[in-house]
């Protein structure tokens, strides 16, 4: 075979070392590529679903042993601090105020002078009235003189008729001025009495200037000043006051809340409530169910409740707002009990938490009861232990997954 044959056949000849990889090496090849992509994928996962779940702090359902005797609450409601003797001071005549002797905060009594009103014009008719029943006094006063002449005139023409000196008519004449007298006197008798109660009616009025506190309390409004009319009837459109002040006996001070009528069955009278004044927040304050009204509200489908408390104290005060708690009066005064209590801040609303489980959250419906400082008794939907929530994110969705950090170790 020439040389130049040989060289054309080694030309046609495959040079194996610029080949690619092997069928095997492919395989592998295609193998670590889609490991690479599932720890991608899994990686991405992660910080999705863990990496980027929020972080949370949670606190244990705590549980305290009741031995007060005071029954858990059964029903829990709001309303106000009312006086059942309350009064706005006024007069009971149209006047012009002349001074007004009371301060918003001043204790006053039964009788008390709350304020004068202008009384020239009153005392001018009280004069006018004593000397119309000095003047009709004086009229009697002459008329009986009068009375008693007749009577002796009368006397003397009597004797003469017996004497036969005088006749019948001159008798007759006597006799009837004698008689004419007599009504007369008591005519202006009557008229002297009705001069006297003239007076009275004028003094009565004169004293309706001075305006006096109905009742023992305490001012917490003046509603006048001096140089203002005050008058019993409002006058439409005008700028005559109606009040003086306003006066409130401290020692009718009670509860009255509204109830809605699908609980009211709840309520008896007795019934041991606790209350709680939105002013004094932790301050609980033993109460009683004094009656309840026997009506109900058709608007509100509501029923008042009026609650008294145990013992009155300086800090409660008229139209204070308050939240009541009726408490179970059967449970035994020996009887124990859990209470259980959650922080204030776990509640979402009203009545809602977030109830830690595993890595996950679940959106749960509670019951409420009182509130003791930060924290709030559960009366319902919870169990001693479980971990809820505090603060929870306002996007903070049931059913989310979470990371956990413990809020009573932090604290």
């Amino acid at each position: 075979m020439s040389r130049t044959a040989r060289h054309d056949i080694d030309a046609l000849r495959i040079d194996r070392s610029e080949r690619g990889p092997s069928g095997r090496g492919r395989a592998i090849a295609i193998l670590a590529a889609v490991v690479g992509i599932a720890a991608a994928a899994l990686a991405g996962w992660w910080w999705l679903a863990v990496g980027r779940s929020p972080e949370v702090r949670v606190a244990t359902v705590r549980a305290l042993e009741d031995r007060s005797g005071m029954g858990s609450a059964v029903l829990n409601a709001s309303g106000y601090v009312t006086a059942r003797r309350r009064a706005t001071v006024s007069s009971e005549i149209t006047g012009k105020v002349v001074e007004v002797l009371v301060e918003e905060g001043m204790t006053i009594a039964a009788g008390q002078v709350v304020a004068r009103l202008d009384d020239e014009a009153f005392r001018a008719a009280m004069r006018l009235a004593e000397s119309e029943r000095a003047a009709a006094g004086r009229g009697v006063e002459e008329t009986r003189s009068r009375l008693a002449l007749a009577e002796l005139t009368l006397a003397r023409v009597e004797r003469l008729v017996r004497e036969e000196v005088s006749g019948q008519e001159q008798l007759d004449q006597a006799r009837t001025e004698v008689e004419a007298l007599r009504a007369r006197v008591a005519f202006e008798e009557e008229q002297v009495g009705v001069a006297e109660r003239q007076v009275e009616l004028r003094r009565t009025e004169l004293a309706k200037t001075v305006i006096r506190a109905p009742f023992d309390g305490v001012v917490i409004s003046k509603d006048a000043q001096p140089g203002e009319m005050v008058s019993p009837i409002s006058a439409g459109g005008g700028f005559t006051r109606t009040g003086l002040c306003t006066i409130v006996d401290m020692g009718s001070l009670e509860i009255e809340v509204e109830v809605n009528e699908s609980y009211i069955s709840r309520v008896s009278p007795g019934q041991p409530v606790q209350a709680r004044l939105d002013a004094y927040s932790d301050w609980l304050i033993p109460s009683r169910v004094i009656t309840t009204i026997p009506a109900a509200d058709r608007q509100k489908a509501t029923v008042l409740v009026r609650i008294g408390f145990d013992a009155l104290d300086p800090r409660i005060l008229p139209d204070m707002g308050v939240k009541v708690s009726f408490l179970d009066s059967a449970q035994s005064s020996e009887g124990r009990r859990e209470r259980l209590f959650v922080p204030r801040a776990a509640l979402r609303g009203e009545d809602t938490v977030f109830v830690v489980a595993g890595d996950r959250v679940e959106r749960r419906a509670i019951g409420v009861g009182v509130a003791e400082g930060e924290e709030i008794e559960v009366l319902a939907g919870l169990r001693a232990g479980e971990r809820v929530v505090v603060d929870p994110p306002q996007d903070l969705e049931d059913g989310a997954r979470v990371r956990v950090r413990d809020a009573e170790q932090e604290g």
